[in-house]
């Protein structure tokens, strides 16, 4: 008999994945009703948890790095274009 998924879910518990580090960033996000874009709620998470932010870069999923680079448009750290890059 496999214990996969005894592994798994210790490993999960364990390592942050990209999947978790975007839910916990989204729930950041929800709790805070909109007060918070996502480069905040990142940055919030990373000093709760007392994660260097450059650190973070290979967790972002390509859903949370749209919304990241919309908020990025939004707030003019980058242009409003479809060819902008996110540095990260």
């Amino acid at each position: 008999m496999s214990n996969k998924p005894e592994l798994d879910e210790l490993l999960n518990d364990k390592f942050m994945t990209a999947t978790k580090f975007s839910m916990e960033i989204e729930e950041i996000v929800r709790s805070n009703h909109g007060g918070l874009n996502y480069i905040e709620a990142v940055i919030v998470y990373c000093e709760q948890n007392d994660i260097e932010l450059d650190s973070v870069s290979k967790l972002i999923s390509k859903p949370l790095k749209e919304k990241i680079r919309v908020d990025a448009q939004q707030m003019n750290f980058m242009k409003k274009t479809s060819r902008a890059k996110l540095p990260i």
